[in-house]
């Protein structure tokens, strides 16, 4: 719950920023760092291939409507957009794309 609550106050400060129109990765460190690099919140860590496996096999659709409209899962919580209402659809695809192939 720790966790949890310290990915979330990391995110609502993100949340604060301006508009995030970036690469994949820009938009990974930006906003999705706070709990894909340290696994708050349940999040899989970018890297760990046994934790994405069964997501990435669920194809791009599936972990693209769960990361835009948020997720609530048996291991964890994924907020809509990370909870940067600022970003948009594309720039949250972009941000899978660069995770899932960091974890393949």
């Amino acid at each position: 719950m720790k966790n949890m609550i310290m990915a979330l106050s990391a995110v609502a400060l993100l949340g604060s920023a301006a508009s995030v129109q970036a690469s994949g990765e820009d938009t990974y460190k930006a906003a999705c760092f706070a709990c894909h690099g340290t696994g708050a919140a349940g999040a899989p860590k970018v890297g760990d291939k046994a934790a994405w496996k069964t997501r990435i096999a669920q194809g791009n659709d599936k972990l693209y409507e769960h990361s835009i409209k948020g997720f609530k899962g048996s291991t964890g919580v994924m907020p809509a957009k990370g909870g940067r209402a600022d970003l948009s659809d594309d720039a949250v695809k972009a941000a899978v794309d660069y995770m899932v192939a960091g974890s393949k």
